[in-house]
């Protein structure tokens, strides 16, 4: 028997080689009419030939042919699907390529949704289903990288409106951009809205800058980068004294400083400025609550059981968290440019006494460098004060700051790190 163009149709088989009875030839001819019609029917451009009618049945004879999609050289094909079936429309490259071609309402376009969240360097991650158009669209983004690694489109922050504007207006999609929280929209815009102070370095004393190590010269350009606002959380011995000294020489212009440390640590601060910044003695002066013990090294002191009222007019001046309660009128009215606040941890717990007087005065001051190698011991909650202290108008809700870094985890998995003695587990994420 011939096939299709002769003896090449299928390749020399007969119809009895597919083992098909002529009821399944006509039941594969009766489906392949309803699949072209619903297919005709329900196409946004359907063809103006004439509505296909379902041939009546017919049964195949040993010579009927077979049309094969398999081959394609056969040229009569084209011609005896059209005589059969009706015209057959031709899909154009430009056709393919048009969204939803013939309807252009963005009702029906595709919607694919993209997850922003704060990346572990600082930036913006992105991450979505791929699509062409969005990788096209993400190129458009000033400085956005692929990192193919995680496989999530970056970009800084300074990008991000333009981010926001180049994806809502991608064609032929609907994107649904999942915003960024509130709490941390507000820390970008404080960070970008930071005075970069870099230029300043060179201020630090030739003495001081040669000892410094390569990582507390990065400490200390980081706090100029932040507008001399930040915490700096090196662990113990590795110099965070030395680094907050190297910044508060970068700022000269602002001084007087003011420091606040535990009580054990202020004539230990004392000597240490004097010792890097060669300061006379006279120009340190240092709060103690009493009168007594011995002063060899020559600083001014100033107790603060005195009555009446006493000035802190000192270069440098170091008091206790203990005393700010009693003087923080004083401390206000001064108005300090440049606080430090060694072991800022003493201000975790936001109900004392010395964190509510404390709070006010950093808040106040230019520019506030908190020291701690153990900011938070225990829980995220421990950091709200002190992330507050540094920039109040972006933690200024603690219900806000509990639920996005605080929240406990679902009681099945309470009950299972229970079991293995894990105390600290009500602020995992």
């Amino acid at each position: 028997m011939a096939g299709l163009g002769g003896a090449g149709g299928w390749g020399g088989l007969d119809d009895d080689d597919w083992g098909l009875s002529e009821e399944q030839y006509a039941k594969l001819e009766q489906d392949a009419y309803r699949a072209i019609a619903e297919r005709k029917a329900s196409s946004s451009a359907a063809s103006t030939a004439p509505a296909i009618s379902p041939l009546p049945h017919r049964a195949l004879s040993p010579a009927a042919t077979v049309s094969s999609p398999l081959r394609n050289e056969h040229p009569a094909s084209r011609v005896s699907l059209e005589s059969r079936f009706g015209k057959v429309e031709s899909l154009s490259p430009s056709r393919l390529s048009q969204p939803n071609a013939g309807n252009h309402s963005q009702g029906s376009w595709p919607k694919i949704s993209i997850h922003l969240f704060l990346h572990s360097s600082g930036v913006i991650a992105a991450k979505f289903p791929y699509n062409q158009k969005l990788v096209d669209a993400f190129h458009k983004i000033p400085k956005a990288s692929w990192n193919g690694k995680e496989r999530v489109w970056m970009f800084p922050p300074t990008s991000l409106s333009i981010a926001e504007e180049v994806l809502h207006a991608v064609p032929g999609l609907v994107v649904e951009v999942q915003k960024l929280d509130p709490l941390v929209q507000r820390a970008f815009a404080a960070a970008v809205a930071a005075k970069d102070l870099r230029g300043l370095y060179d201020k630090i004393p030739t003495d001081v800058e040669s000892k410094l190590m390569p990582f507390q010269r990065d400490g200390v350009r980081f706090a100029l980068q932040h507008g001399g606002r930040v915490l700096i959380a090196d662990e113990m011995g590795l110099g965070k004294t030395l680094q907050a000294i190297a910044v508060a020489s970068c700022l000269h212009d602002a001084w007087p400083v003011l420091v606040i440390s535990p009580s054990s640590l202020r004539l230990h601060w004392a000597s240490m400025i004097q010792q890097w910044l060669n300061i006379p003695t006279e120009d340190i002066l240092v709060v103690l609550p009493q009168t007594g013990g011995s002063n060899k090294a020559g600083f001014r002191l100033v107790y603060s059981n005195t009555k009446g009222d006493f000035h802190l007019d000192g270069v440098f001046n170091v008091i206790s968290y203990d005393v700010v309660p009693k003087i923080q009128s004083t401390l206000l009215d001064l108005d300090f440019k440049i606080i430090i606040a060694d072991e800022s941890h003493f201000l975790k717990n936001g109900q004392a006494k010395r964190t509510i007087a404390s709070l006010p005065v950093l808040q106040k001051a230019q520019f506030v460098v908190l020291l701690s190698g153990t900011p938070a011991l225990s829980r995220p909650i421990e950091l709200f004060t002190q992330l507050q202290a540094l920039y109040p108008t972006v933690y200024n809700n603690v219900n806000e700051y509990g639920n996005r870094y605080c929240k406990g985890v679902s009681t099945s998995l309470t009950k299972l790190l229970s079991s293995f003695s894990v105390t600290n587990y009500d602020y995992l994420l």
